[in-house]
């Protein structure tokens, strides 16, 4: 990467700071091991784990070969999202990324774009949904991060599940699942997950649940399910271990309860996610596989996005966007 739109931290090439930052926000995860004490006492809010909680963890990442793919995953998206944004407008941005749970933290990454005397910083999570106790939580961070009398303002960009390019990446990745071996001749439900939140969230009038929904159905329509007579749902998955009601169906019930319709395939379209990750490579390839298995029911994942050049590209223009929307309205 060259120009203004390179990673934080990255050797300066030009003497004039860019005229716009971006902050791009993800979970984050462990780097090595021996990490995974700190992580999971950052996910629990500063409380460690117990001895069981943390067997139970990295018992999980064994099954995954150890570690998650996701700290790679997510810098390649941000690479290619900061390459994108140079390569449509040289020396407009300034690309930063910022971990919810591993460095570098989000506030670290604004105060790193606030240094460079950015005019603005666009603020991106990567997940699609908007959630109060999701993106909410990391944009909410970086903002009050920048909250010095000469900080840039913040553009935070709530949600980007409508984008239309989205819907058909995915409708792509569910068609290819569609014709997998595994389903053919087999009456295949295709369901459509994501990552649960308790029911108080929602009583609250948080909008994740019906954004997920509306995410489902376009992808379902762009994938041509009604003409070809497949069924989809929308199951939840990865619920958090606490006594509270978590959003359901559960991707594991509804998998348990396909026998009782006849021999079946299950595709799975995890649209709350767009990396490879724990949740999906544990809680879809390992888990919910291993029910699958247990009751003679085929069980097939869409591809994750990952880097896929048509992915960045595609929230590079959210950005840009974003960025122009707030160009206008000064």
């Amino acid at each position: 990467m060259d120009g203004g739109a390179r990673l934080a931290g990255a050797p300066v090439s030009t003497p004039a700071p860019p005229r716009t930052g971006v902050l791009v926000m993800a979970h984050g995860t462990p780097s090595k091991p021996e990490d995974l004490l700190d992580f999971y006492t950052r996910i629990r809010r500063g409380r460690p784990p117990t001895g069981e909680q943390l067997a139970d963890l990295r018992r999980r990442y064994d099954a995954i070969g150890g570690l998650s793919p996701l700290a790679e995953r997510t810098r390649a998206q941000v690479e290619g999202i900061a390459a994108a944004l140079e390569s449509s407008e040289p020396g407009r941005f300034r690309v930063a990324y910022g971990a919810k749970h591993t460095d570098p933290s989000i506030e670290e990454s604004a105060r790193r774009l606030a240094d460079d005397r950015v005019r603005s910083v666009v603020g991106l999570v990567l997940t699609p949904h908007q959630s109060s106790m999701g993106s909410e939580e990391y944009l909410q961070r970086a903002a009050a991060a920048l909250d010095r009398a000469d900080d840039p303002p913040m553009v935070p960009v709530r949600q980007w599940y409508g984008e239309p390019d989205l819907a058909e990446l995915l409708a792509e990745r569910l068609r290819r699942a569609l014709a997998a071996p595994e389903v053919a001749g087999r009456r295949t439900l295709v369901l459509f997950t994501a990552h649960s939140l308790p029911r108080r969230v929602v009583a609250d009038g948080d909008p994740y649940p019906e954004q997920v929904a509306a995410s489902a159905a376009s992808v379902a329509a762009a994938a041509g399910l009604a003409a070809a007579d497949v069924p989809w749902e929308v199951a939840w998955q990865s619920a958090g271990r606490t006594p509270e009601p978590w959003l359901g169906p559960d991707v594991l019930e509804v998998v348990r309860r396909l026998p009782d319709r006849g021999g079946w395939a299950v595709v799975v379209c995890p649209v709350g996610f767009v990396s490879d990750h724990l949740e999906v490579l544990y809680d879809l390839d390992v888990e919910a596989r291993r029910v699958a298995d247990s009751v003679g029911v085929a069980l097939v994942r869409t591809r994750s996005l990952n880097d896929d050049p048509a992915f960045v590209a595609l929230l590079a223009r959210v950005i840009r966007a974003a960025a122009d929307e707030a160009v206008s309205r000064r």
